[in-house]
């Protein structure tokens, strides 16, 4: 028996064709269905070997949104510095400009919807550590599983040419069905062991901190982010499927995300969010200014109070909490954020935590935020401007997409990013896992390199390390 559905995306598949024969270029055909829930991370190792380097992963804090992508109907890619979010917005536009969509739900996160993110610095110099992402690089799935508020929803999108009949229907149908196939016999994948941790450079990296100490005191830099990279052999092939249950595990209240380009894949469990667009409702957080958590509840809340009323610290926050009220005040109607810095406690670590709200000016966009707000001042420095010069100059470090947004931004301009911070680069049986550090004019090496070892924690751990 033909469902109402099946029908719906024939025709509209149909007509897409003929769209494409009169405007001669490749019209998107996006049809939903809600679905029964099938459990995230099982949809995710389904795809290990259909869309095996062509798939995503994402969970927000509140674990009430999961997007999970799988094969690229379309990417948008580019390698240019000068107006690439401007660029990648256009490209999207373009791209769903002609779009059929069957999509009867009011509910973001579902219809046609690019995954991926930008590189921290499109200028710096480029190794073959990330030779497999370009500097702005977003995925269009094929199929996309995606939880909102607890409903189950699957996406199809079909990319439809003038040369394409009726038999693209088979196609997709036939495809569908196996997707489901593989979800039901999906299994878990053999674990690796780790073999080598290799710090790149430690004593290097501390001179530099030292060096930029002794500049920052003369002025006009106020602050500077210095990250560093830890590289992990192990005994097999890394299955990311596994170190996402891990992260899904320890990592409950951060962004899970996981981002396939061509082999390697990018993942992470970050607790800062860049900005999230609902309509006109934006939301951002400043988090900056960290110590680790205690073994005691004693130890945790004496610690959590030596971090509020660090000095170091309340000024490292206040320099990201000014620069994001400016930067949503240029753009938002209203802007609201708490009068007292809070303490953000993750697994491994706490931070001082500000949430600011806002409302969006008319057509203020989701990626014009992005562009405005990275890198904040938590991961570039201040002036902004000049401390990313300087992280270009002194830092031996290719960050890649590691510290710069990665998210997700549907039809309709709704979406979210966060930083990609606490994260990983897994190249096959090989890892790199990096973490950064604010360092100010009264910065001391050795500690920033602790501090580093502790944001080091959550990915380490997740990859099956030792984090003492």
């Amino acid at each position: 028996m033909v469902t109402k559905q099946e029908t719906e995306l024939k025709e509209g598949i149909l007509e897409a064709i003929d769209r494409a024969k009169a405007l001669s270029k490749p019209v998107l055909v996006s049809e939903v269905q809600q679905i029964n829930h099938i459990d995230p991370l099982t949809f995710f190792t389904a795809g290990v070997e259909g869309f095996f380097g062509e798939r995503f992963f994402w969970k927000d804090p509140s674990e009430e949104t999961f997007i999970i992508g799988m094969g690229i109907c379309n990417q948008i890619q580019s390698d240019q510095a000068a107006g690439r979010f401007f660029h990648v917005e256009k490209e999207w536009k373009r791209f769903i400009k002609d779009a059929i969509i069957f999509n009867r739900f009011n509910l973001n996160g579902i219809g046609p919807l690019m995954f991926g993110g930008f590189s921290f610095d499109p200028l710096k110099e480029k190794t073959k550590l990330w030779s497999k992402y370009s500097d702005s690089l977003f995925h269009i799935p094929t199929f996309m599983y995606s939880v909102i508020q607890g409903k189950a929803f699957l996406t199809t999108n079909i990319i439809c040419t003038q040369h394409d009949d009726y038999t693209l229907v088979e196609i997709i149908n036939k495809e569908r069905k196996a997707l489901f196939s593989s979800i039901i016999n999906a299994k878990k994948q053999d674990g690796h062991q780790l073999v080598k941790e290799i710090e790149i450079n430690p004593a290097e990296w501390k001179e530099t901190v030292s060096s930029v100490v002794k500049e920052l005191k003369q002025g006009p830099l106020e602050k500077v982010v210095l990250a560093r990279e830890t590289r992990l052999i192990f005994d097999k092939q890394v299955k990311v499927e596994n170190v996402l249950e891990l992260l899904l595990k320890q990592q409950q209240d951060s962004f899970i995300f996981a981002f396939e380009s061509n082999g390697d894949c990018f993942i992470g469990a970050s607790p800062e969010r860049l900005v999230k667009k609902t309509g006109n409702n934006l939301f951002t957080t400043c988090l900056a200014g960290s110590i680790a958590r205690g073994k005691t509840k004693d130890e945790d809340q004496m610690l959590g109070e030596e971090l509020l009323n660090d000095p170091k610290n309340l000024i490292e926050h206040q320099y990201v909490v000014k620069m994001i009220k400016e930067a949503m005040e240029e753009v938002c109607e209203e802007v609201s954020l708490p009068k007292e810095t809070n303490l953000l406690k993750m697994r491994d670590i706490q931070h001082l935590y500000t949430p600011v709200a806002g409302v969006a000016k008319e057509d203020t966009s989701l990626l014009l935020l992005v562009d405005r707000l990275h890198p904040t001042p938590a991961l570039g420095g201040l002036p902004k401007q000049e401390a990313v010069e300087k992280i270009r100059e002194v830092e031996e470090l290719d960050r890649g997409f590691y510290g710069a947004p990665l998210g997700w931004m549907d039809y309709q301009d709704n979406g979210e990013f966060a930083v990609s911070i606490r994260s990983g680069l897994i190249q096959k049986d090989e890892a790199s896992i990096f973490a950064g550090c604010g360092v100010v004019k009264d910065s001391n090496a050795d500690s920033e390199y602790i501090e580093t070892k502790i944001k080091f924690r959550p990915m380490l751990t997740a990859l099956g390390g030792n984090h003492k």
